[in-house]
């Protein structure tokens, strides 16, 4: 689930759909997506989202790390090493048909390829990416012709990030701002899709910026988003417990607004608030669970220290039943969310 960039997936829909007409321009990839914005706001994760919403797995995304290519040279690792060079043969080009292909099946044949921090790249794979993202083609080291005229191909980067942040204070978040009196929400949403894109045209060459169909610059995230993250993660948490000991853990008011406050960072974004989750939550409860202090079935209240500045963890019930725990574990209000998402995920995949 992707919380605050409505215009990213609203994006990818349109282009996927466009697709799925048969209306896009033939001999080119699906679509070219350039994502610009701060670390930490989600712009590799709805990469992610996107393959496990189209293609049934997170991880059918062939993801280059574009920071181990700023060397011309280093281009052989993608796409081989030509003959009479020495490692040819040992050479297994990162970007081969077989690696696009490896996710298709029978209900769905789409490649995720992922040029993650595109800006750290070296000018030799910028002008790679010109073939591909004009004509879906790409010639590997022994000649053999590698086509992504059925691939998606996202760009990330943090170009004007800094700017970015400098827009967003005094306040802290992307709500914080206005409420300071700094600027309306549309008015500061469209500076901070100024400073990025503007960013992005001063680094990249127009050959390169006419090749992308979508340049799309990620929001900061503010206190309504990291709230909806927060519950989220705590989610996902309680499914890993319930992979393991399953037991039921509650967090009061208190003890959300403490994670909150340890895990709010303008400049980091969701990751921070995770790190907050896995140091004050995770890892107490790893503790518990090692010294079989929490056992199966037990119901587990979370809340503040007597300073407040800590997590205390107290038994309130044990052994419950699973079908208890789970029953235990979201309201109506929240099962009616998450069928509602789960629905939209379907249909955006049809």
């Amino acid at each position: 689930m992707i919380v605050g960039q409505g215009e990213a997936i609203e994006q990818i829909i349109n282009v996927y759909q466009t697709y799925l007409a048969g209306l896009n321009p033939p001999s080119r990839p699906i679509g070219n997506f350039l994502f610009l914005g701060p670390t930490g706001t989600g712009k590799t994760r709805i990469v992610e989202a996107a393959a496990e919403s189209l293609a049934g797995d997170a991880r059918a995304v062939i993801k280059i790390d574009c920071a181990e290519f700023q060397h011309s040279h280093e281009i052989a690792k993608l796409i081989g090493s030509p003959p009479g060079y020495l490692g040819h043969r040992e050479t297994h080009p990162l970007l081969s048909q077989e690696a696009l292909n490896q996710f298709h099946n029978d209900r769905i044949k789409l490649s995720f390829v992922l040029f993650d921090e595109i800006e750290k790249a070296s000018d030799a794979l910028w002008n790679l990416l010109l073939g591909i993202l004009d004509k879906a083609n790409l010639t590997l080291g022994d000649n053999r012709r590698v086509d992504f005229s059925n691939a998606l191909i996202f760009m990330t980067s943090n170009l004007g990030a800094a700017e970015m942040d400098a827009m967003m204070r005094p306040g802290m978040g992307f709500h914080g701002a206005h409420a300071n009196g700094a600027d309306d929400p549309a008015a500061l949403s469209k500076r901070i899709k100024s400073a990025g894109v503007g960013a992005a045209r001063r680094k990249f060459t127009p050959e390169f910026i006419n090749r992308l169909d979508k340049i799309v610059v990620f929001n900061p995230l503010g206190d309504r988003e990291l709230r909806q993250i927060l519950k989220i993660e705590l989610l996902r948490v309680q499914e890993r417990v319930f992979a393991g000991v399953p037991f039921l853990f509650q967090l009061t008011d208190a003890a959300k607004e403490r994670l909150l406050q340890e895990g709010t960072d303008a400049k980091y974004g969701a990751r921070h608030l995770k790190r907050a989750i896995e140091r004050s939550l995770v890892h107490p409860l790893a503790n518990l669970i090692a010294t079989q202090q929490v056992r199966a079935g037990d119901l587990i209240a979370v809340d503040t220290d007597a300073n407040g500045t800590g997590m205390r963890f107290d038994r309130v019930d044990e052994g419950l039943p699973v079908y208890t725990l789970f029953r235990k574990n979201a309201s109506d209000e929240d099962r009616i969310s998450l069928a509602l998402d789960g629905l939209a995920e379907k249909t955006a995949s049809r």
